[in-house]
Parts: C-alpha cells; sequence; structure tokens
C-alpha cells in the first residue's frame, strides 16, 4: 500500500493501527470494518446522521463548489447553459454528457414532443381528486399511476426500455402537472401541441383558454426554460437521494420519480420559496425591513431564502435568476415585494452578522416572486420544481443503475435500546398508561 495516500488510524483501545486507502480524497466505510476490539466485535462504523459527509456513490453528472459559489452540469457552467442554451439541449447533455448535434437535438426534441400525451385514463385518476387537491399530491399519484400503464418499464437493465421510459417521463410530466392545475381551478383540460416549444406547450396547457392558436409571451417562456435549467440537477440532494434508494431495489423510474418527487414535496426542499414569498408578505413594506432583521438576529423569526446546506458563497442559480426576474417584471408588471426583497439582499451582502455567517441569496429567494409574477399559485411552486428536476433524477437514476460497485442501499443504524429481555405474560405486565 502507498502511505502516502493512506490514513493511519491508531485505535487507542487496543494501540493497534491501521492503513485506509485514501481515493478522491474519501475512505471506504467498509476499510473501518478491521478496527475492531475482539474478533467477535461486529467492526467500525461510520455514523452520519443526513448523510453530511458521506458519499454515497461516484457520480459524473453535477459538480458543485459551494465555497466557490460554483455549479456545472457535466462540466458547464451554469451561468453559460442559462445563457446560451435551451431546457431540451440541457436536458440531453444532462444524461448523454455532450450536448447534442444540431441532428441529435432535432431527434431528441421530437421524440420528447410527441410522448407529452397522456391515456385517457389518466384524465379520470385525476378527476377522482378533491377540487383544492394539492397539484404536487396530484403529480406525485399520478406519475407512480404511470407505471400500471407501462409495465416494460420493470425492464430497468434494458437500454432501450430505459430510453423509452426517459421520453415518456420527460414529455409527460409537463401534461401531469398541467392537468393537476387546471383540475385544481375546474378547467377543462388542454392537450399538448406539438408545433410549441417544451416550455410553451407547457404554458398552453396551463392558460389556454378559448384562443386558437395559443401564443406563449417570448419572454416568460425563455424565463421559464431558464428556471427549468437551473432546477435540472443539484447533486445528491434529498429528492435525488430518494430516487436512488428506491432505484437501487431496481423498481421502475416511474415509482421512483414519484419517490423522488415525494421527497420534493416537503417544505424543507421544494417549498422553500414559499416560504420566502410568505417572509416577504408578512414584512409588508420597506419601514419594517429593519425591525424584521432586528428580530432575526435575536433568532426570533428566520431568514428565509439566504444560506444554503451546499452554498457558503452566492448561490450562482441566484444571479441567473436575478437577471430573469427584470425582464419577467417589464412584461408582468413589478411585483411589490420586490423591493423588501431587494433591500433584505443589500443589507445581508453588508450587515457583519450575515457575511460571518455566510448567509447569501439562494435560488429560493427570487424564483418564487417570479413565479408569482407569472400567475403561478403558490401551490404550483414544487411542481415547477419538480418539471425541472425529472431530467437530473433520471440521469441519476441511470447513472446508479450501470455502477457495478452500486447495491440496493442499506444504511446502518447504530442500536440503543435494550437487548434479550424475558417474555412478560400479559397478567404480569405492569401498566404503562400515564395519568392525564
Amino acid at each position: 500500500m502507498d502511505k502516502k495516500n493512506s490514513l493511519s488510524i491508531t485505535d487507542n483501545r487496543t494501540g493497534r493501527t491501521y492503513e485506509v486507502p485514501i481515493e478522491n480524497d474519501t475512505i471506504r466505510a467498509m476499510d473501518l470494518r478491521q478496527i475492531r476490539v475482539h474478533d467477535s466485535d461486529f467492526g467500525m462504523m461510520l455514523y452520519d446522521p443526513a448523510f453530511t459527509n458521506t458519499a454515497n456513490c461516484k457520480s459524473r453528472i453535477t459538480y458543485i463548489d459551494g465555497e466557490r459559489g460554483i455549479l456545472e452540469y457535466r462540466g458547464y457552467p451554469i451561468e453559460d447553459l442559462a445563457e446560451n442554451s435551451t431546457y431540451l439541449e440541457t436536458a440531453y447533455l444532462i444524461l448523454n454528457g455532450e450536448l447534442p448535434s444540431r441532428q441529435e437535438l432535432e431527434e431528441w426534441t421530437y421524440q420528447v414532443t410527441h410522448h407529452t400525451l397522456l391515456h385517457e385514463n389518466i384524465k379520470k385518476f385525476i378527476d377522482g381528486f378533491r377540487h383544492d387537491a394539492h397539484p404536487m399530491g396530484i403529480l406525485i399519484s399520478a406519475t407512480a399511476a404511470l407505471s400500471t400503464y407501462y409495465p416494460q418499464a420493470k425492464s430497468v437493465l434494458d437500454i432501450e426500455s430505459r430510453r423509452l421510459q426517459t421520453y415518456r417521463l420527460i414529455g409527460k410530466v409537463i401534461t401531469l402537472a398541467a392537468f393537476a392545475y387546471r383540475h385544481s381551478r375546474g378547467l377543462p383540460y388542454v392537450y399538448p401541441c406539438n408545433d410549441l416549444s417544451y416550455t410553451g406547450n407547457f404554458l398552453s396547457m396551463l392558460f389556454r383558454m378559448t384562443e386558437s392558436p395559443y401564443k406563449p409571451n417570448p419572454v416568460l417562456e425563455h424565463a421559464l426554460d431558464v428556471l427549468f435549467i437551473l432546477h435540472a440537477d443539484h447533486e445528491q440532494n434529498c429528492s435525488t437521494n430518494a430516487m436512488r434508494s428506491v432505484g437501487s431495489s431496481q423498481a421502475d423510474p416511474y415509482v421512483s420519480i414519484a419517490a423522488a418527487a415525494a421527497a420534493l414535496y416537503g417544505p424543507l426542499h421544494g417549498g422553500a420559496n414559499e416560504a420566502v414569498l410568505r417572509m416577504l408578505s408578512s414584512i409588508g413594506n420597506l419601514e419594517r425591513v429593519p425591525d424584521f432583521i432586528r428580530r432575526v438576529k435575536a433568532g426570533e423569526t428566520r431568514l428565509m431564502g439566504f444560506g444554503h446546506r451546499v452554498y457558503k458563497n452566492y448561490d450562482p442559480r441566484a444571479r441567473v435568476i436575478k437577471r430573469i426576474a427584470d425582464q419577467v417584471f417589464e412584461v408582468t408588471g413589478r411585483n411589490p415585494l420586490l423591493n423588501i426583497a431587494l433591500e433584505l439582499e443589500k443589507i445581508a451582502l453588508e450587515d457583519e452578522y450575515f457575511i460571518k455567517r455566510k448567509l447569501y441569496p439562494n435560488v429560493d429567494f427570487y424564483s418564487g416572486l417570479i413565479y408569482q409574477a407569472m400567475g403561478f399559485p403558490v401551490d404550483m411552486f414544487p411542481v415547477l420544481f419538480a418539471i425541472g428536476r425529472t431530467v437530473g433524477w433520471i440521469a441519476q437514476w441511470q447513472e446508479m443503475l450501470t455502477d457495478g460497485e452500486q447495491k440496493i442501499a442499506r444504511p446502518r443504524q447504530v442500536y440503543l435500546g435494550v437487548r434479550q429481555r424475558a417474555y412478560v405474560p400479559m397478567e404480569k405486565r405492569p401498566s404503562t398508561m400515564r395519568e392525564a
């Protein structure tokens, strides 16, 4: 073993020293199993709640440097993709590792576009939900239901089957999302239109009424396309971890993505931009900002949309969204909450309290303002997030399936409960009920 690329660990319980190989600045957790006091011991394990410092895979999809505020898909900076690419072009890159040629992009776009239609029975399934059902709950359920329409999707090791399900999932997710929205508004469903772009088609299915043909506003169409790009993948976050974990059992991609979307549904993940809007609304006007900042510093409330589990610098996605916001507001009118948001950002970037804690704006800080200006209700925010992230989930799922080192997910635990108690007959058990 090359000692320059190893870690020497001395167990002070026994005095023994172990050499553990280092690869890519990591050690393998299984290499710690050799560390034990007695031969009958299970061996040393890592304890890492929420996997804050444990790598569960090797990936070539997304690179993040949180200290320097860098996000790259397959090596391309997110800023370049947002400026020059489209969502479907970026999706191809994420899935295949390279940007497509013109012919490849045309074929890819054709396949996705011609898989946007849903089986008519899915409409009946969606109709079964209450009129006020949350669109995200409908999206999760309907995505899982697609598994029953495409039983061949269970052949997850078949390359052609995976390719077909990829077309279907990316194509149908916008239709499911639009139908969920229309159902919640009591509006008739609008079918996909193959003459529109991916994002334009989605806007048509959402907002078209009686006009024909529907022409989406190009500024809003572009803005939503950029937002999909910014949300397309983000390394091993909560929902991606759910996708990989469920997919590791070789479950089909529909139920695996439903699991990922369920993780995204949580307010700590996909609902953060809604929390930003609620915060800005509660502040109400610029005059109340100083008092709000005072309460944040006193620990009485939280500054939503600032700080990130990964980024310890300005979230690069937030820079892009801030520029897009100006374009959107020229069309929709200026969101009255924007002035409050700008003032909060100004304070956070200048105040030593926030600088010391590395509380910079993240992707959620401005995205909610844009969604609201475009006419989306807050309960559609996580749905929009899920649309963009679908391609990332699929790419991570495929990478996991083709990684020879991956197995079915099975974390260990540190057991702290009682051991080997004698069974107590009913008549001899003391009451454990507490008095009210």
